[in-house]
């Protein structure tokens, strides 16, 4: 069984964190990794406090595990969720686009672990300095929002850096991903793509379909341009997506077209207009299963890969 540092700085039994992905991490899927042994996340995303109080107490119902609460730092109800996390004290915080520090100072106070995804150096460094916990260090590979450096770059500059817990995300997708995670230094890993089709997850069924049927070449990524870049799958909104952002159309533009993308893939499943983000590991994920089968197993091939690493030593 494979326990590191980050299981006691957040006091779970597996080193694995789910990915707080926008409209798919909500109760049904944390609380099936929270018991499954590894950290599941409800993602507050766009939505206002009522909706995350209600999700944060549905969790609770279905898990006495510890959970977190993703919060996305660019989102219109950011303060009032980020009072609904205190509120309601949730154990754990995972923060991304953006610096948290403002919320900081009244998380940690309030016995919240704080867990920032950073995507540089200079990030990990600034929210250690206001009582980060742990930092996830999200490589370019990751579904969703990217930066630029890859995870096998960016892991062990920011493992240097600090001295808190560092967990890798991007491009992680079984035991050898976990395994190349722990050799970079990192005390643990957080997964997004491979849990959309988990059972407990509750994203649509075309997203399901797409993911498995995606191949090693199936992701673009688009909004580089105006420095906000996204992965998902390549699909007619994706496409059209990139060839308008070559013709140079304009932000504003392009931004009406995007508005909402997410949601008709995640929600309503409309192949033709729908954002289906996912990391380049999508062309790896293969089955069907439950969560806890795909905690054990990232963890039992780990444990297997990493028992076999010394015949290479002599």
């Amino acid at each position: 069984m494979i326990r590191t540092p980050l299981c006691d700085a957040i006091g779970i039994e597996k080193p694995v964190f789910q990915g707080g992905m926008a409209w798919i991490a909500d109760a049904s899927l944390a609380s099936a990794v929270s018991n499954a042994g590894g950290l599941g996340i409800i993602s507050a995303m766009n939505a206002d406090a009522e909706w995350l109080r209600n999700q944060i107490r549905e969790c609770r119902k279905r898990t006495d595990k510890p959970f977190g609460v993703n919060i996305m730092l660019q989102s219109p109800f950011v303060d009032e969720v980020a009072q609904v996390v205190v509120d309601e004290h949730v154990d754990v915080v995972v923060t991304g686009a953006g610096t948290p520090n403002k919320y900081m100072k009244t998380w940690v106070p309030a016995g919240i672990k704080v867990v920032p995804v950073v995507a540089s150096v200079a990030l990990a460094r600034l929210v250690e300095r206001a009582g980060a916990t742990a930092v996830v260090a999200e490589g370019g590979e990751s579904g969703g929002h990217v930066g630029d450096l890859t995870t096998m770059t960016l892991v062990p500059q920011v493992v240097d850096a600090v001295n808190i817990p560092v967990i890798a995300a991007g491009g992680i997708a079984d035991g050898r991903g976990v395994a190349a995670a722990f050799m970079l230094g990192a005390v643990g890993v957080q997964v997004g793509t491979r849990f959309l089709v988990a059972d407990e997850c509750t994203v649509s069924e075309e997203y399901k379909e797409r993911i498995l049927k995606a191949g090693d070449i199936s992701t673009i990524v688009t909004g580089r341009r105006d420095d906000h870049a996204v992965r998902c799958l390549k699909t007619p909104f994706s496409n059209k997506y990139a060839r308008l952002e070559r013709e140079g159309v304009s932000a504003e533009e392009l931004g009406k077209l995007g508005a909402g993308s997410l949601r008709k893939a995640a929600v309503d499943g409309n192949y033709e207009e729908g954002s289906f983000m996912a990391g380049q590991i999508a062309g790896m994920v293969k089955k069907r299963e439950s969560a806890a089968a795909i905690v054990d197993d990232l963890l039992d091939g780990a444990e297997k890969v990493l028992s076999e690493a010394g015949k290479w030593v002599k």
